[in-house]
């Protein structure tokens, strides 16, 4: 029994190296969602800009779109920013801002510094929008088709390289249903 137990450590550490080795080939920015092919959860948050106006998972409906998930405390957005500007200025791509966990003056003051390349901003300082959504933190972007059902989810900064290797097959698939 002695010997058994004398192996014991390197049992456990063979196990956890196979356990390790198995997440090598994993893409971290590859999350899986439980979302995707399901509706955009229900959400009633108001317009970033205007906060009277009251906005619904409606906004989603009648064309393909873009949901970046954006925050003024997120480097990583600032780095995606100008791509973003490029995606709806050249290519004419609908985005819609989900305004996460952040503070409505310097998201708006954001907008006016850097740019603004979204249709329109929900405003969800509680991050309730986001929790339904699963995001793990900014940025993160879904593709969302004209029936507001949530197609695609990329974690992580959208940049021309990320735009035509993953996300525009998927915008334009469905664009074209």
């Amino acid at each position: 029994m002695k010997r058994i137990l004398m192996f014991l450590p390197v049992l456990v550490a063979v196990a956890f190296g196979i356990f390790l080795y198995a997440g090598l080939g994993e893409d971290p920015q590859e999350l899986e969602s439980a979302l995707i092919g399901k509706p955009v959860p229900a959400f009633e948050l108001s317009a970033l800009r205007n906060p009277d106006r009251i906005l619904t998972p409606e906004v989603f409906r009648g064309q393909v779109s873009l949901l970046n998930v954006w925050g003024t405390w997120c480097p990583a957005c600032r780095d995606e920013h100008d791509d973003l500007m490029w995606l709806a200025e050249d290519k004419n791509i609908p985005i819609i801002g989900l305004n996460y966990k952040d503070n409505r003056d310097a998201a708006l003051r954001w907008l006016k510094d850097l740019g603004d390349p979204y249709q329109l901003n929900l405003f969800d300082p509680q991050g309730t929008l986001g929790f339904d959504l699963g995001v793990y933190g900014a940025p993160e972007t879904y593709i969302i088709d004209k029936q507001g059902i949530v197609r695609y989810r990329h974690v992580g900064v959208v940049n021309p390289e990320v735009w035509e290797e993953k996300l525009e097959p998927v915008f334009r698939q469905y664009q074209e249903e």
